[in-house]
């Protein structure tokens, strides 16, 4: 991509929602830099399944950098997000779950501005892009439209793999680059992966988190004009049955919630494992949850364990607004993607595919409601200590409210009798089912031996009615 070029770094903090972390103390740095160069925009074609490129058109952006100061510490792998839109400003919400990963392996994350309304507004909602945030700084962006968004994100990804000792990755030895996004995002990436990526060839494997069951069309058309401006209605409006293409050219990982399977329409786009592809659906997870609104703000590296739990209360409210019932309070989703990029890695490096999962259990072929047990916990799926030596309820089940409440989730604690009942030697009981369910998982391969004491620990901080006694 010649024609591309990076301006920076840009001096003084980003506008972007990220965690609250200060990145020096892992050894990171964080900066902010402009892209300027031309992106191309694609129509169907008859017959085939690639898009067709159609127009070209310049464009300036904007790209938040992490990486680590020290090259030598650098191990290869840069994650590019998607930034998400949906709530009217860039936001990094799969930053948000996996920065603490990424951090502690010495890979590089950059999050690109890719679409219009992140920049200039005009998305689903009225809320803060970036050139009403910070008018001055931003004033030179210049976004041409939702048409180019998949063009402008593929030039940026091939952009970096070659800049060499120029840019923000600036001697570092790169060796792979991954594309990610969550919800929003990952309708588009849907569309990344069946339309543009076998002309791209850029990226070397792709983690598709959230996705609804609709992709974007190639103009860059994801919500109807009539759900614009309403939210349960652009929820509607994403429940398609958008599948993989089967001649995938590399990678690709689905990560879903019950929430995505769901009130999001995912499950009407499942399709079966094959040689480039996995679907993971995660029991007891929400689209979005307590471990991102709170807990990533301070999750590090060495956190004590007590601040991280504490960060992992439920809480009833959202945006200042009081809730019918907590949001869902569970980490699983965090650590389980932990693994997904573990393996998307490795898959990527060694040709080792991430394993296969069970489906979440569906009361009809799309799954659009879940099986429960007698407590209310999803049957099937991905299974974690949270679901299978549970202390409370936990479930993508949406709950009333304005805006994106639906994607919370929700929390039930489980009332003493209950606790009693499932675990009658108590506490020692509890701890036992818990022990249990997580050798499970890090076998299976769905979290990892580098998170299982930060997992018990926060097993042995859980709920302690009385009663219970030691154990």
């Amino acid at each position: 991509m010649a024609d591309l070029r990076f301006h920076g770094p840009i001096p003084g903090a980003p506008f972007l929602m990220l965690p609250r972390l200060e990145p020096a103390d892992a050894g990171y740095r964080r900066e902010e830099w402009f892209v300027s160069g031309s992106a191309t925009a694609y129509e169907s074609v008859e017959a085939s399944a690639d898009g067709r490129p159609v127009d070209r058109a310049p464009f300036e952006t904007r790209i938040v950098v992490y990486r680590p100061d020290d090259p030598g510490c650098f191990n290869g792998s840069v994650f590019v997000e998607w930034l998400n839109v949906s709530g009217g400003l860039d936001a990094a919400p799969d930053f948000m779950f996996l920065h603490r990963h990424l951090m502690r392996e010495g890979a590089a994350w950059v999050g690109v501005s890719a679409q219009r309304a992140g920049i200039e507004g005009g998305g689903l909602v009225s809320g803060m892009p970036l050139k009403r945030a910070a008018p001055d700084r931003y004033r030179r962006l210049d976004h041409p439209g939702d048409a180019y968004a998949l063009g402008l994100y593929g030039a940026v990804g091939q952009a970096l793999r070659e800049a060499g000792l120029a840019g923000p990755l600036a001697e570092l030895e790169i060796e792979r680059v991954f594309a990610i996004g969550e919800s929003q995002s990952a309708g588009f990436l849907v569309t990344y992966v069946n339309r543009v990526d076998r002309l791209d060839g850029c990226f070397d494997g792709f983690l598709i988190h959230g996705r609804p069951g609709a992709a974007a069309r190639l103009d860059g058309d994801y919500l109807t004009a009539a759900a614009k401006g309403d939210v349960a209605g652009s929820a509607r409006a994403m429940r398609g049955a958008q599948r993989m293409r089967q001649d995938l050219r590399v990678p690709v990982l689905t990560v879903q919630s019950e929430t995505d399977v769901t009130r999001l329409g995912s499950g009407r786009a499942r399709q079966a494992d094959a040689e480039n592809f996995r679907l993971w659906e995660i029991a007891g997870a929400a689209h979005f949850d307590t471990y991102g609104l709170v807990a990533a703000h301070v999750d590090r590296e060495g956190v004590d364990i007590s601040e991280l739990a504490g960060a992992l209360e439920p809480v009833s409210e959202f945006m200042g607004a009081a809730l019918a019932a907590p949001i869902n309070a569970g980490p699983q989703q965090h650590y389980v993607l932990h693994a997904a990029i573990k393996h998307l890695e490795a898959w990527a490096r060694e040709g080792t595919p991430a394993p296969s999962a069970p489906r979440l259990e569906g009361a009809n072929e799309e799954a659009s409601v879940l099986t429960r047990d007698e407590l209310g916990i999803a049957r099937g799926g991905i299974r974690t200590p949270w679901v299978e030596a549970p202390t409370a309820v936990l479930s993508g089940a949406p709950q009333d409210g304005e805006g994106f409440v639906f994607l919370l989730g929700q929390t039930r604690a489980l009332e003493r009798a209950e606790l009693l009942r499932l675990y009658p030697g108590g506490r020692a009981d509890h701890l036992r089912r818990y022990e249990a369910a997580l050798e499970a998982a890090l076998s299976a391969g769905f979290l990892l031996s580098d998170d299982a004491s930060e997992i018990r620990a926060l097993g042995r901080l859980g709920r302690q009615p009385s009663g219970w006694g030691e154990g």
